[in-house]
């Protein structure tokens, strides 16, 4: 079938929705203090759902409030919005009023990334760090934070409006273009973008029955089970930090540590009844930020 987009789908899964996927990536049921399938809150990103304050995250995941503000300079504990994402300090990491901070490296980080958050400069992230080279990063590696003018104190800076704006996923790697796209036969039903809301959509695929989602690259299947509103979920994870997420699936056909090679089959792609058709919701991802998959897809 000729690629079309189709208006008028009504309410799908939100924005939130894709990044609990990515972000909690396991079932209901989840203790205090800890992601979905176990993994601790703590020193994890997060997303606001409706009725999430900055207290009572702090509490869930047993952390002081001062210390969860102080590593969300950006974030106005007086305008929380549903989506929005935090960034949860491990019990490792420390956030002295006057700096240093210490700070534990994640997936995707640099120098230039760390300092920006922080509002300081690379040259002085490197210079708090001399025995580590930018080069040398390495994920949960502890590391020196030293902080600029008064940017990341505890008073946090207020948050820019984000309606109706992509995120920014960072350089996207070079060869991570050409990729087929999950479906042989499709249309678009629903292109990524924000919707007249604001509200930042993932892109939604129509299909015919006993369709077959497979894999746009070469990865690990890191989750593959059911998500509540999303069906059956698979995630793989791509070299160079890229995520791609199959939803709404019918039948899974992976396994979680499962590595895959591009084309392997994922799912069956499932029938809904709202919209009277087989339908995958596609999501791709760099860093855990939301890029457009057409960027990727050929």
């Amino acid at each position: 079938m000729a690629q079309r987009p189709v208006a008028g789908q009504g309410r799908r899964p939100r924005l939130a929705l894709i990044l609990l996927i990515l972000l909690l990536a396991g079932c209901a049921g989840t203790p205090t203090g800890a992601l979905r399938g176990g993994e601790p809150l703590a020193g994890n990103w997060i997303t606001i759902q409706r009725g999430d304050t900055l207290g009572g995250i702090a509490r869930r995941a047993e952390v002081p409030l001062v210390r969860l503000r102080r590593f969300n300079p950006g974030v106005d504990p007086r305008r929380l919005a549903v989506g929005q994402r935090l960034l949860v300090p491990s019990r490792r990491e420390r956030a002295p009023s006057d700096g240093p901070y210490r700070y534990q490296v994640r997936p995707g980080d640099t120098y230039t990334a760390i300092a920006r958050r922080f509002g300081t400069a690379p040259g002085r992230v490197a210079a708090a760090n001399p025995g580590i080279a930018a080069t040398d990063l390495e994920v949960g590696q502890l590391i020196q934070v030293p902080l600029g003018g008064d940017r990341g104190m505890a008073t946090p800076a207020p948050a820019r409006p984000s309606r109706a704006r992509l995120p920014d996923p960072g350089e996207v790697p070079r060869q991570a273009s050409g990729w087929p796209w999950p479906l042989d036969d499709y249309r678009v039903a629903r292109r990524y973008g924000p919707d007249a809301r604001g509200t930042l959509q993932p892109m939604l695929l129509a299909t015919g029955e006993g369709t077959r989602a497979r894999a746009v690259a070469d990865g690990q299947v890191r989750f593959a089970g059911s998500m509540r509103q999303l069906g059956r979920v698979v995630i793989v994870h791509h070299p160079d930090n890229l995520q791609s997420v199959y939803a709404l699936c019918e039948t899974l056909l992976v396994e979680s540590g499962k590595e895959v090679r591009r084309g392997t089959p994922l799912c069956e792609v499932g029938l809904h009844a709202a919209s009277g058709r087989h339908e995958l919701l596609f999501d791709m991802r760099h860093g855990g930020k939301p890029i457009d998959p057409t960027t990727v897809l050929r």
